[in-house]
C-alpha cells in the first residue's frame, strides 16, 4: 500500500496530484525551489521540504537532492507529475533501488518508449503506421534509426519529400524539434536541433520523417494494470498549436469522423497491449488530409491534457495511476468506459500573445476564477502571489465541459470573459479570439491554425 507520496514537480500538476491523493487519505510532501516557497502546492501538501536553489537542475530535477528528501520523509513513492522526471527511466531506477515506488510505467516501458526512435520501431512491430523517416533498416548500416550528418539527413530527405521534420530522439513538449522546408534550411537546422536535444534532454541524436502538412494531431489515452489489462479512454484533438506547443485540447476529436476515430482508439489500445504498458500514457497520432493516420510519439506519463478525458469519462486519472502503481487490477473492460458530452481546455500561460508571447512573470495583483455549471480550473494562483521567471510559463488551465462541442464552446468563452488575473499578461484574450473563429467552431482545424 502506498501511504506517503512525494511530489516531484511544481505548478499546477503539484496541486492537482496533492487533491487526489487527499481524496484517498494518502499523506503528501511537497519540494520547492527557494523561488516557490509561497507556492500553492507548498501550502496545500502535508508537508513541504525545500530543495534547493531556483534553477531546475539545482532542484527539481536534482535526483540526490528528491531522494534525500524522500529518505528523510519516509515516504514510500514517488509522482513525478507531468514534467521531465516522469519519462525518465534513470530516476525511476534510483527509486527502484531506494525501494521507492515510482508511479509511473516500468522501466523498461520509460527506457523503449522514451526514445523516440526505438518507440517508432516498437509500435510498428505492433501494426502502428509510421511516418516515412529514418527507422532503422532503411538504409545500409543503419542500425539506430538516427541519422548523423545533415548531409546524410539531406539524401534522406530528398527521397522522402519536402518538407522535413528533424526531431531530437529524446525530445518531448514540442522541444527538439524543427521543419525544413528545402534543402538548404534542413543542412542549418539539422545542427539546430541536435544542438536543442543536446542542451534539453542530454542526447543530440535525432531522427528525421516527413512533415505532414494541414495535419491534425490526435491522441489517445491508455491505462494499462500488471495484470495484463489495457482499456483507452477515448481520444483527444491537440490540434490548436503554436511551435508544437499545444494551447488547447478537447475531447472527443472535432476534425475526424466517427468511423476513424474508433480505428485510431483501437489501434492504440492494440499497439498499449502489444507493449504490455502499465500504468497511464498517451500514444500520439498525425492525421493527414486524407483521413490516413501515422504514430507520432508515446508520452509515457499524465498528460496536461488529462483533463478533459476525465471530464467526458467521470475517471480520476491521477487516481487510477496510483491504484494501477500499487499493483491493484483496472476493474472494468473497455465496454464499461463510457464517452459522455464534449470537453474544451484552455492553456493559460503567463504569456503576452500581443508581443510574440513574451514571458509575462511577476506579482498577480488580482485573482478571480470562473465558475459555474461545467466550468474547472486546475492552478496554483492567488492574489499576491508572484510568478518566478525560472518555470514553464503555465499557470492555469481552464476546462469547460458540455453535453456537446457548441454548449462546451459557449460556457468556455463565458468562462474566460469572468476570468481575471491582473498584473501580469495571459493568454486569455487569444483564446477569445480562437473561440470566436468560424473555423474553429465548425472543426476545421490543423496544426498550423494559428500560422494560417
Amino acid at each position: 500500500m502506498i501511504k506517503k507520496i512525494l511530489i516531484a514537480n511544481r505548478g499546477e500538476i503539484a496541486v492537482r496530484i496533492i487533491r487526489a491523493c487527499k481524496d484517498m487519505g494518502i499523506k503528501t510532501v511537497a519540494i520547492y525551489s527557494t523561488a516557490d516557497e509561497d507556492a500553492l502546492h507548498v501550502k496545500y501538501a502535508d508537508e513541504a521540504i525545500c530543495i534547493g536553489p531556483p534553477p531546475s537542475t539545482e532542484s527539481y530535477l536534482k535526483y540526490s537532492n528528491i531522494i534525500t528528501v524522500a529518505d528523510y520523509a519516509n515516504v514510500n513513492a514517488i509522482h513525478p507529475g507531468a514534467g521531465f522526471l516522469a519519462e525518465d527511466a534513470q530516476f525511476a531506477e534510483i527509486c527502484e533501488a531506494h525501494q521507492i515506488k515510482f508511479i509511473g510505467p516500468s522501466i523498461t516501458d520509460l527506457a523503449t518508449m522514451g526514445d523516440k526512435v526505438k518507440a517508432r520501431e516498437t509500435v510498428a512491430k505492433a501494426g502502428l503506421k509510421l511516418v516515412p523517416g529514418s527507422q532503422r533498416g532503411r538504409r545500409k548500416n543503419n542500425k539506430k534509426g538516427t541519422v548523423d550528418t545533415a548531409e546524410e539527413a539531406a539524401q534522406l530527405a530528398e527521397k522522402i519529400g519536402y518538407p522535413i521534420g528533424i526531431k531530437a530522439v529524446a525530445g518531448g513538449g514540442g522541444r527538439g524539434i524543427r521543419i525544413a522546408e528545402n534543402q538548404p534550411s534542413l543542412l542549418n537546422l539539422f545542427h539546430t536541433a541536435k544542438a536543442e536535444g543536446e542542451a534539453a534532454f542530454g542526447n543530440g541524436d535525432v531522427y528525421i520523417e516527413k512533415w505532414i502538412e494541414e495535419a491534425r494531431h490526435i491522441e489517445v489515452q491508455i491505462l494499462g494494470d500488471t495484470h495484463g489489462n489495457v482499456v483507452h479512454l477515448g481520444e483527444r484533438e491537440c490540434s490548436i498549436q503554436r511551435k508544437q506547443q499545444k494551447l488547447l485540447e478537447e475531447a472527443p476529436a472535432a476534425s475526424i469522423p466517427s468511423k476513424l476515430r474508433n480505428e485510431i482508439c483501437k489501434a492504440a489500445a492494440k499497439a498499449a497491449k502489444a507493449i504490455g504498458y502499465t500504468n497511464a500514457g498517451t500514444i500520439e497520432f498525425v492525421v493527414d488530409k486524407d483521413d490516413n493516420f501515422y504514430f507520432l510519439e508515446m508520452n509515457t506519463r499524465i498528460q496536461v491534457e488529462h483533463t478533459v478525458t476525465e471530464s467526458i469519462t467521470g475517471i480520476d486519472l491521477i487516481k487510477e495511476q496510483i491504484r494501477l502503481a500499487m499493483g491493484e487490477q483496472l476493474g472494468y473492460n473497455q465496454s464499461d468506459v463510457q464517452i459522455q458530452g464534449h470537453a474544451i481546455e484552455c492553456r493559460i500561460n503567463a504569456e503576452d500573445p500581443a508581443n510574440q508571447f513574451m514571458p509575462s512573470p511577476g506579482l498577480v495583483t488580482a485573482y478571480h476564477p470562473p465558475g459555474g455549471i461545467g466550468i474547472r480550473v486546475d492552478g496554483y494562483l492567488y492574489t499576491g502571489y508572484t510568478v518566478p521567471s525560472h518555470y514553464d510559463s503555465l499557470v492555469a488551465k481552464l476546462i469547460a465541459m458540455g453535453r456537446d462541442r457548441e454548449e462546451a464552446i459557449e460556457r468556455l468563452k463565458r468562462a474566460l470573459s469572468e476570468f481575471e488575473i491582473e498584473g501580469i499578461k495571459t493568454t486569455i484574450p487569444l483564446f477569445q479570439n480562437i473561440l470566436n473563429d468560424e473555423r474553429f467552431r465548425s472543426g476545421t482545424i490543423f496544426t498550423n491554425f494559428l500560422e494560417t
